[in-house]
């Protein structure tokens, strides 16, 4: 790695570690990242009971949240203040209680203020449950 990457590896690493101390609801729920670098973030959360719908499958609002955590960490990266400026999911299939789910968040486009990402919520078997695009605003620059 160049000393260029380095450093944008470094900011990437300090930048999400702040954001994750402040995150209340990501702690909360179990989410912890698992991978960082500039433009992406993987976090993961074990499905507990009380997580469940009445369907007994992992509430659907759940999903979502670990996607937008996952989405959260990649775009505050580059050392901004970043926040969501819209997004969507489509949920491919359930999860159950006890399921280790990763999400997978990548940068897809930069620029000016904005940024586009996308989110893939899988299983500890690899299955795609849920695809979360987000798009980013930059509320300020980095000092």
């Amino acid at each position: 790695m160049n000393q260029d990457a380095n450093a944008a590896q470094a900011l990437a690493e300090r930048a999400a570690q702040a954001l994750y101390a402040g995150d209340r609801a990501s702690q909360r729920f179990g989410i912890k990242i698992t991978a960082i670098a500039p433009g992406e973030a993987q976090v993961a959360m074990r499905v507990s009971e009380d997580m469940l719908n009445g369907h007994q499958t992992c509430h659907g609002g759940l999903l979502f949240t670990l996607a937008d955590s996952a989405f959260a960490f990649a775009c505050n990266t580059h050392g901004d203040t970043v926040v969501a400026a819209g997004c969507s999911i489509d949920f491919l299939a359930p999860a159950r209680s006890g399921d280790e789910l990763l999400a997978t968040a990548k940068e897809l486009w930069r620029g000016g203020r904005s940024g586009l990402y996308e989110v893939v919520v899988s299983d500890q078997r690899g299955e795609r449950l849920a695809l979360f695009r987000g798009r980013s605003h930059r509320v300020s620059a980095s000092p």
